[in-house]
């Protein structure tokens, strides 16, 4: 199978293209003129930028699928640029994808539903995005259904695993590494998360690829879910720190986060974690069922959050971000 990936310099972009590879598929990487492109080396590379539509007619000439990643990825950004890259470039690839006969997967997120309420949600759960990152995401799943296209959506959870920096999963655990957040829970523990190891993830995507399912979508995470505590509790073993045994409300986590979040507010630096308005994500469940995927797809997590966590962690020790 000929695939183009955008999103392809990315996190989750390299690992599905080492392993398209490793399955004996044909990678055809969608990268902007600014991308830096190593680790692409003997891969076809077409110029295309989702902010510049007239860049992307053609791009998916001759593939038989695209898997669509690339997204401006941020909790905190712009919503102008969320509706000019997410969901309006979204639109012009799969009009592309369509009418070059290209079957689409297109990468959302779990956030585009947002905070469950009786959860474990699945793929019928009614959305409701609690921010503007999953309100992109949302709306360009919505383009993506009302395209005309052959297209797969993949809803995969909060993703970690070696490599990943300047995301939420990473920003958790080098604040629990230091010496602040180390020492105290926010909220009382039990709200119920769930994370998605990056190989999982990738496993969930060529699964929909070489396993068409037309008008599906698709939630990709870990098997089961944890409480903020059990999270804590596999982080500080694997970091060799003692459990924080205080929790914090969090009206009292929103007046200690603030100063910090002004900081980074006025020197432009982005950290998930140490924002205010992140506080309430503590005490919001965000659990999902994988059964859909585990029965069409035949998906099966590979990754434990135990085994995973320690990967990363050990990754981010050996590159010294912890």
């Amino acid at each position: 199978m000929r695939v183009l990936v955008s999103g392809a310099t990315g996190f989750l972009g390299g690992y599905l293209v080492r392993e398209l590879l490793a399955c004996g598929h044909q990678v055809v990487a969608m990268v902007r003129t600014s991308s830096d492109t190593n680790g692409l080396e003997g891969i076809e590379l077409r110029h295309g930028d989702l902010s510049d539509p007239g860049s992307l007619v053609g791009v998916c000439a001759g593939v038989d699928a695209v898997a669509h990643l690339a997204a401006y990825y941020t909790f905190t950004g712009d919503w102008d640029r969320y509706q000019q890259i997410n969901v309006d470039g979204t639109r012009h690839l799969v009009e592309d994808a369509k009418r070059c006969g290209a079957r689409f997967i297109y990468c959302s997120s779990t956030e585009a539903m947002g905070p469950i309420n009786g959860p474990p949600a699945d793929e019928s759960t009614p959305e409701a995005p609690a921010l503007d990152y999953g309100r992109s995401k949302l709306m360009a799943e919505r383009v993506v259904r009302a395209s005309g296209a052959h297209w797969t959506i993949m809803r995969p959870s909060g993703i970690y695993g070696p490599g990943n920096v300047d995301d939420i999963s990473y920003w958790f655990i080098k604040a629990l590494a230091g010496p602040v957040a180390s020492r105290f829970i926010i909220g009382d523990g039990s709200t119920k998360i769930q994370f998605v190891h990056v190989m999982d993830v990738v496993q969930g995507i060529v699964l929909a690829l070489e396993n068409p399912y037309d008008g599906e979508t698709f939630i990709i995470t870990e098997e089961g879910c944890h409480t903020y505590e059990e999270v804590y509790a596999i982080l500080t073993d694997i970091l060799g720190r003692r459990m924080p045994r205080l929790h914090v409300p969090i009206w009292l986590a929103k007046v200690l986060v603030a100063p910090v979040d002004g900081i980074n507010r006025l020197i432009g630096r982005e950290n998930f974690i140490w924002r205010v308005s992140s506080m309430d994500s503590f005490i919001q469940d965000r659990t999902y069922s994988i059964d859909r995927a585990r029965r069409l797809l035949g998906y099966r997590p590979r990754y434990d959050l135990s085994t995973g966590l320690a990967e990363t962690v050990a990754w981010y020790g050996k590159q010294g971000l912890i």
